[in-house]
């Protein structure tokens, strides 16, 4: 149950603390007071969608807390699942701040970090809310499947139907791929022949390209290199008619060694004039393995050219570098092989997808005795409550149609009514006013309680279109919901507001040309003044104080 709501900087709502007590419990005030910002406060921290636009004028942001306890085995399971600690004494608080600049809001449970979706689902175990939108729902046949599932149990068994469905789906979008047009599929297994003889015809490899530019590079500079290379050999070795530069740095390396046996520090320099003899040495050698072994054929410059030209042709195609060609070859490979084995794949395809829908028909059968089952049921019990909403005369029955199958198995559910005796049932859309739709929500959802385990249930305004009788009638039954879960209403019927167990009056005042709302319970003679006000208008008169008294005094006997 709902123990505790915090709001701070909601709208007109500075700061308020709302304890809740078992049973029923009324909000009243007048119009304007801030009784829709305290349902929107609790739709928050539900993990419904908020705007920027709750923030109180002037505030950096707005936050809401929630305190549940006496948690329903179905919540604790959704808790644990979320991974959300424990408290010692089982409770859970939820907590959610929304910022006026539009950023992200935070959301806690227990403390611990969550997400709007991570309360969107644990919220749907906590409080039912029943407003005028929710009544106007019943308009829409999409709905009235969701509400016999509800009641006939079988919200596992469509689960499992989903399942098969959405994998039926998949197979079949699966299937149009593979049955393209023979036509086409003559195309693209040419198109993909041609591109895999081409690239494998080339054989490019990782690298290849670098490697083929720089030998290029130096065909296209062999004379430079020649004689370049031929100028360093020269200068290292010499010729017929001068040392070069190995027998110098030899001749200066001997002298040196001779004047070390008398000047032993000179015996370094020694060995570095000799080490630097054996490396001019081995570069001469070097340079000249490279002038007798160099090979700077023409007609290789040209298989050269004609090969990079090639490589740079089938990148224009298939991709910049080797890596990117062979990736490309790998690919058509692959769909080279998928359409050559689509027979075999389509084969196999309709195969599953057979046995898919043989799954499919028998959960949407099983589904549709299930609820055909209950329908009847249904009506049955909505009618009973019906009649003690005051609408003894309407009909109610649950039409169940078989259609193909889709999401929702294989039928179509609606709600029936008639509002007059002797009139055919029709769908609600063209029958039921304003204040029928609510007390059909009601008795609606006064059925679906019983098989529910959310612990709160909160009704905003049911009361719109009916009065008198009507309204001391939807009082009484709000009070028998109120026996099997706790029951929050927001009205503005004197006939409901007596009927509760606690009755918190919504205030609006202003100061220092601010508006704030404050939240507080009544006394019993608070509550007389207040019933009263809601007879008549601040016109508090002794015969409306007197009406505001048998009427709790009825209240508590009803």
């Amino acid at each position: 149950m709902l123990a505790q709501l915090f709001i701070r900087n909601i709208a007109v709502i500075e700061k308020a603390a709302i304890d809740f007590e078992r049973g029923f419990t009324v909000l009243t005030g007048e119009t304007g007071a801030g009784k829709s910002i305290i349902i929107d406060a609790i739709y928050a921290v539900l993990g419904e969608r908020t705007s920027r636009e709750l923030v109180r004028t002037g505030a950096e942001q707005a936050s809401v807390s929630a305190l549940f306890t006496d948690l329903s085995a179905q919540t604790k399971a959704v808790l644990e699942d979320l991974g959300v600690p424990d408290e010692e004494d089982g409770s859970l608080l939820i907590q959610r701040e929304i910022r006026a600049n539009g950023s992200r809001s935070s959301c806690k449970m227990n403390g611990a970090p969550a997400t709007v979706s991570m309360l969107k689902t644990v919220g749907a175990t906590l409080i039912d809310i029943l407003g005028q939108h929710e009544s106007y729902q019943l308009l829409s046949p999409e709905v009235h499947g969701e509400y016999v599932d509800s009641f006939a149990g079988t919200k596992p068994l469509l689960a499992e139907y989903r399942a098969a469905f959405d994998a039926l789906r998949r197979i079949r979008r699966e299937l149009d791929e593979v049955e393209t047009d023979e036509g086409e599929k003559a195309r693209k297994l040419d198109i993909l022949r041609y591109q895999i003889e081409e690239l494998e015809s080339a054989n490019p490899r990782p690298g290849e390209i670098d490697e083929l530019t720089q030998r290029r590079d130096v065909i296209r500079n062999s004379e430079r290199i020649t004689r370049c290379v031929t100028e360093a050999h020269l200068s290292l070795s010499g010729d017929d008619d001068s040392d070069g530069a190995v027998q110098a740095v030899s001749a200066a390396a001997d002298a040196v060694e001779q004047a070390a046996r008398y000047a032993p520090q000179l015996g370094e320099v020694a060995q570095q004039l000799r080490d630097a003899e054996y490396t001019l040495s081995d570069a001469a050698d070097a340079l000249n393995d490279f002038l007798d072994s160099a090979s700077f054929d023409e007609a290789a410059l040209e298989e050269i050219e004609s090969r990079l030209e090639l490589l740079r042709r089938l990148g224009m195609k298939y991709g910049a570098g080797e890596e990117e060609m062979l990736a490309f070859l790998e690919k058509a490979k692959h769909s080279l092989s998928e359409i050559e084995l689509s027979d075999e794949r389509r084969a196999a395809l309709l195969k599953e997808y057979g046995e898919k829908k043989a799954e499919a028909i028998s959960l949407a059968k099983r589904l549709s005795v299930a609820r055909k089952a209950s329908c009847d049921k249904f009506s049955k019990r909505v009618m009973a409550e019906l009649s003690e909403l005051n609408m003894p005369g309407v009909t109610f029955t649950v039409s169940q149609e078989r259609t193909p199958l889709t999401g929702f198995g294989c039928d179509r559910i609606e709600f029936l009514v008639s509002a007059n005796a002797g009139e055919d049932p029709k769908p609600m859309s063209k029958i039921a006013s304003g204040g029928e739709l609510s007390r059909i929500m009601l008795a609606v959802n006064t059925v679906l309680s019983t098989a529910d385990s959310v612990g709160t249930k909160i009704f905003d305004e049911v009361d719109a279109g009916i009065s008198g009788e009507a309204g001391h009638k939807v009082g009484v039954k709000l009070r028998s919901v109120s026996c099997r879960a706790q029951v929050i209403c927001v009205t503005h019927l004197a006939q409901i507001a007596a009927m509760a167990d606690n009755h918190l009056f919504v205030e609006k005042r202003e100061e220092n040309d601010r508006t704030f709302t404050d939240v507080h319970s009544l006394s019993e003679d608070e509550r007389v003044r207040e019933i009263a006000r809601i007879i008549g208008g601040d016109d508090i008169s002794p015969l409306r104080m007197k009406m505001a008294e048998e009427m709790l005094s009825e209240g508590r006997s009803a």
